[in-house]
């Protein structure tokens, strides 16, 4: 595993329930600007619960895929957090 996958898995790992972090607020703060589509592969390949990978989305607002059940599913655990 990469160090910056370890940074982004960390961050990850820190958002709280009812908020969320964009794809690119999460590689600015691993300290890797411009690298949101790398956080996206990490998110798609993470299956560890404990980190909450429904909660990074897409800077435009939408959800973005979800490798737990796809986007549908990620709106849903979403909705469950009061997060529209």
């Amino acid at each position: 595993m990469t160090e910056f996958t370890k940074k982004v898995l960390a961050i990850v790992r820190k958002i709280k329930k009812g908020k969320t972090m964009t794809y690119k607020q999460v590689a600015d703060m691993a300290g890797s600007p411009g690298s949101a589509r790398a956080v996206g592969s990490i998110m798609k390949k993470n299956y560890d619960l404990t980190v909450s990978c429904h909660r990074v989305i897409k800077s435009d607002g939408t959800v973005g895929d979800y490798n737990r059940g796809g986007s549908e599913m990620k709106k849903k655990l979403l909705e469950e957090e009061k997060i529209r």
